[in-house]
């Protein structure tokens, strides 16, 4: 084998493997969900400190009327008041938005 026909087939590679991978992102561009946990989190300490949080890493299911998205689940707590007020929200892993938020 010629070191030629090696590097035509390492580069050819290479290329492909780029390829694949920008247009994986560019059908299904979800965001992570460290990103999306940290959004909410600001959101939440506009109003005051936060006491805990947890975000599922996994996408799953969400359905809502007519309406089918994948969503993050997780949670936020906070004293507020003297209080623990805990939350369980769903947010849209395409866009962050949360979609559901539930107060336990």
């Amino acid at each position: 084998m010629k070191k030629r026909d090696l590097l035509i087939g390492f580069s050819t590679g290479v290329a492909a493997g780029f390829l694949i991978r920008e247009v994986a992102h560019r059908i299904e561009p979800t965001k992570p969900a460290e990103l999306v946990l940290h959004g909410i989190k600001q959101s939440f300490k506009a109003e005051g400190p936060i006491d805990g949080s947890w975000i599922y890493m996994k996408t799953e299911p969400f359905n809502r009327q007519a309406v089918s998205t994948d969503v993050y689940r997780g949670g936020i707590s906070r004293v507020r008041e003297g209080e623990i007020e805990q939350f369980e929200f769903f947010a849209d892993a395409r866009t962050g938005t949360v979609v559901d938020l539930i107060k336990l």
